[in-house]
């Protein structure tokens, strides 16, 4: 399965990519903003995007919201946002824009699984 992970952040963006190492996750792209990510979603088939909430210039909030916008095959593909923030309106905001889990950072490999089993199924 190809894995999208999606932070402006290069030590983020290479934990993430290690944790998922762990799980068995080999496949996995890079993008350091939403609209980078965005274009590479349209280029290619993710089974799962890990994307940061606070990028610029486009979040993973907007992200979110224009591929569940977009009419195209990766509309569903399951999206988990990681953000520093576990304020209840962000939820509130991820969730309504559909998003199928939310990782508060700092996390461990056995927390990204636990989200990862909830979206995914068991792997």
């Amino acid at each position: 399965m190809n894995v999208l992970i999606v932070d402006d952040y290069n030590t983020m963006l290479r934990i993430i990519k290690n944790l998922l190492k762990q799980l068995g996750f080999n496949n996995v792209d890079e993008a350091t903003d939403g609209s980078a990510a965005y274009e590479k979603v349209k280029n290619k088939q993710y089974g799962l995007i890990i994307s940061d909430w606070n990028m610029e210039p486009m979040t993973g909030l907007d992200l979110l919201k224009q591929i569940r916008a977009s009419g195209e095959s990766f509309k569903d593909t399951p999206f988990i946002m990681v953000t520093a923030e576990s304020k209840t309106e962000n939820v509130i905001a991820a969730k309504q824009a559909g998003v199928n889990n939310y990782i508060v950072k700092p996390f461990n490999a056995e927390t990204l699984k636990t989200k990862i089993s909830s979206v995914l199924g068991e792997f």
